[in-house]
């Protein structure tokens, strides 16, 4: 008879063998046989009770020690350029081991979020405790999932927060992070996606009481993935930046630059002077300066500061909060134009001729000293005569020379005809304690257009600059629509009794003549949403394709690295291009430079989705104690589902679900945006006037589900029965397609003009 094995024997030997942990294992090494596996089963299941061993399929290990191959998750690298990862799984008591990364020649490159398959060496470190090498890299990331926890006698469920998102995820006992119900948590698939009944999920943080005010912006933050927090590697490069001095920089500290920004503005990375060019050749022109922070003096390239920068692309704006592409101790402060400090700058002169054409431009990396930092508001009210203590000084030698060089500016600007919509962006105010205050829609002066206009003047000539130099960059890109969406408008158009015409190359003017021909009608917000709605999506690309909105041939973004890291791959550009410093484009800059246009393209989109999902939330927030009231509105959208519709007093969305319609089946035609029931031939499309009754509201969400009450001036007609599975509905003899549109756009004409 073999003698079983001490339990202390049995641990050393798991400890010294990782590799050979399974029941069998133990048994063959110590030659225990036959029965007295029945004992050595005993020992082992008395050290799983006591917490020394873990069970793992058929194999132990001590919880507090790594298996073998593990799953880990890469973590952020360290500022010495390691690379540590976390384990997925840990069972142990003290905080989970670090583990250090070792790779290897031909291993795929890996970067913070990846998932792999490693094997684990124990080692004894200063600081790590394993090494891990690669095994592979695990494919896809698991689905996450942002909801509210409900909970059960056995673990419980998640009910999404997402629109549209019916399905509620499984929790299993052991995976809820001890969440209370009626928390918001986030969590990940924790199962096979296909399999039969509840997907599972494991939580894999807490945020706290969904319906706190400012948990609004939180939801879309993790919803969406945006990164919220800043390494240490990151903040620790930020706190030991330092003033950038004059040194071979061009003195610009004598011009009298100054900053214009909203009243909220968190930082001013733009500052401008104007005055009338001295050249006899070029009489009745304009020399206009435009000084950009100097961010790349502070963010260069495989820093840091810069990998973080990359990896979030913008910065994102929210109501109550802002998540920075740079941290404070740069966006708010070094980088920042802040009144009377001297800071370093990207400039531009630029030399416009008499009827505002752009007849030169120099760019020169300088030391600027803001004169003043100014609102809109305070300039706008200063030039037409309502100057306070700050503007009047300025009025005569700042104020008014940058709004006469605008007026020649816009000579250019008419002549080329960019595209120009006119959509009123909303403007959510919050009290203290983050509850909506109010809904407004924000004033455009000519102080806000004479910055953009000077802001794109600046933007081309970056993009020129370049072009010239032979230099890399980044595109700003914007395509011509589609013909697909240009037929849509126009039939919008023509059943508003407008015409769009067909047979001609594209060009904004024409949609120019579509917009100023609605302008002072009852179809104005129709035909610029329409338009709008008409629009390719502009993107970044190492390749130039032009602005069709813009009706330019190149642009670049050049003038706001504090928040885009397209405008500081441009400015690094400049700065290689002329010589300027070492902090210019590097070559891994150049290289992955078609891939940081594809990327920060996606965090563009996700900042504008995380934004527009924030406003829908805070709005049907401010809306949930007026349930019942009756709103005045306009249809916004058409589905096969329903009736989306824009009200007027705050611009929220809400949705008629087809079913409020009536009882009558309705006919959804997606090519000219209707529905058209069958009994009564009722025809709703995109513009028409409505009234609604609002009949629910859903903060966590940003839903707002309405009641159509009329259409037009008249009230709701109703159909008669569907009947069982829709059996009554209405079969039309199908018209010739020609036939068939025209039959459409002349119910449309009928219909906008009753």
């Amino acid at each position: 008879m073999s003698q079983i094995p001490t339990k202390d024997q049995i641990l050393d030997w798991i400890s010294q063998n990782p590799t050979l942990t399974a029941k069998r294992d133990i048994a063959k090494a110590f030659g225990i046989k036959g029965a007295d596996r029945i004992d050595l089963k005993r020992v082992l299941k008395e050290l799983e009770a006591e917490g020394h061993l873990q069970k793992r399929g058929k194999t132990y290990r001590d919880p507090d020690k790594m298996p073998p191959v593990a799953v880990l998750q890469v973590l952020d690298p360290s500022p010495d350029g390691d690379l540590f990862a976390k384990a997925l799984e840990w069972q142990g008591e003290d905080e989970p081991p670090r583990i250090l990364l070792i790779t290897r020649e031909g291993d795929p490159a890996l970067g913070s979020g990846d998932r792999i398959l490693a094997r684990l060496t124990e080692v004894n470190a200063e600081d790590h405790a394993y090494e891990g090498r690669l095994i592979r890299r695990i494919g896809t990331n698991p689905q996450r999932i942002l909801g509210v926890f409900r909970k059960a006698a056995e673990g419980g469920r998640i009910l999404p927060i997402d629109k549209g998102a019916e399905k509620e995820w499984q929790v299993p006992a052991g995976a809820t992070l001890d969440a209370r119900d009626g928390e918001l948590v986030e969590a990940e698939q924790a199962g096979p996606r296909n399999r039969i009944g509840l997907q599972r999920a494991r939580i894999v943080q807490r945020l706290g009481d969904p319906s706190a005010p400012r948990a609004v912006s939180l939801i879309a933050i993790h919803q969406h993935g945006i990164p919220d927090e800043f390494p240490d590697a990151v903040i620790a490069e930020a706190d030991k930046e330092t003033p950038a001095g004059l040194g071979d920089r061009e003195d610009l500290r004598e011009l009298p630059l100054i900053t214009i920004d909203p009243s909220d503005a968190r930082d001013h990375d733009d500052a401008v002077y104007a005055h009338t060019d001295d050249d006899p050749h070029n009489e009745g022109g304009f020399i206009v300066w435009v000084a950009i922070a100097d961010v790349a003096h502070y963010v260069t390239p495989g820093s840091a500061l810069d990998r973080e920068a990359r990896k979030r692309g913008n910065s994102t704006y929210f109501p109550d909060r802002v998540v920075p592409m740079l941290p404070d101790r740069l966006s708010g402060d070094l980088c920042s134009l802040h009144e009377g400090v001297p800071r370093a700058c990207l400039a531009v002169r630029m030399k416009l001729d008499a009827h505002g054409n752009k007849i030169g431009h120099r760019f020169t990396r300088g030391l600027m000293r803001s004169v003043a930092s100014l609102t809109y508001e305070e300039v706008q009210a200063a030039v037409e005569g309502r100057p306070n203590d700050k503007t009047e000084p300025l009025l005569e030698d700042v104020l008014q020379p940058l709004y006469a060089a605008y007026e020649v500016a816009k000579k250019a600007r008419q002549s080329r005809q960019p595209l120009d919509l006119d959509l009123p962006e909303r403007r959510i105010i919050l009290n203290d304690e983050g509850h909506v205050e109010s809904v407004a829609f924000r004033d455009r002066y000519d102080a806000h257009k004479l910055i953009e206009e000077f802001m794109i003047l600046a933007n081309v000539s970056a993009a020129e600059e370049l072009i010239k130099l032979r230099r890399p960059l980044l595109f700003r890109v914007h395509e011509e629509p589609s013909p697909e969406k240009l037929d849509s408008l126009r039939d919008v158009a023509q059943a508003s009794g407008f015409t769009l015409a067909k047979g001609q190359v594209l060009k904004t003017r024409h949609l120019n003549a579509l917009l100023d021909a609605a302008m002072g009608t009852e179809f104005s917000e129709l035909i610029n949403l329409s338009t709008l709605r008409s629009m390719t999506q502009a993107y970044y690309n190492a390749e130039n394709y032009g602005h069709f909105g813009l009706a330019l041939r190149s642009y670049a973004h050049f003038t706001s690295p504090i928040r885009r890291y397209a405008d500081l791959i441009v400015h690094r550009a400049l700065i290689a291009g002329h010589g300027w410093g070492k902090d210019g484009l590097s070559p891994e800059d150049i290289d992955r430079l078609a891939e940081t246009a594809t990327h920060i393209s996606e965090t563009e989109r996700r900042s504008m989705m995380a934004e527009r999902d924030t406003t829908d939330r805070y709005l049907a927030a401010y809306l949930a104690d007026r349930v019942g009231n009756e709103f005045a509105g306009r249809v916004s959208g058409i589905a096969r589902f329903g009736v989306f519709v824009k009200l007027d007093e705050t611009g929220a969305d809400g949705l008629v679900p087809i079913r409020e319609l009536g009882s009558e089946y309705f006919h959804h035609d997606p090519e000219s945006q209707t529905l058209t029931g069958a009994d009564t031939g009722l025809e709703i499309g995109i513009g028409q006037r409505v009234t609604v009754r609002l009949t629910e509201a859903v903060p966590v969400t940003g839903g707002l589900h309405l009641e159509l009450l009329t259409l037009g001036d008249k009230p709701l007609p109703r159909g008669g029965s569907r009947g069982k599975g829709g059996k009554n509905r209405v079969v039309r003899r199908k018209l010739s397609k020609s036939k068939a549109k025209t039959d459409k756009i002349k119910r449309k004409v009928a219909r906008k003009r009753r």
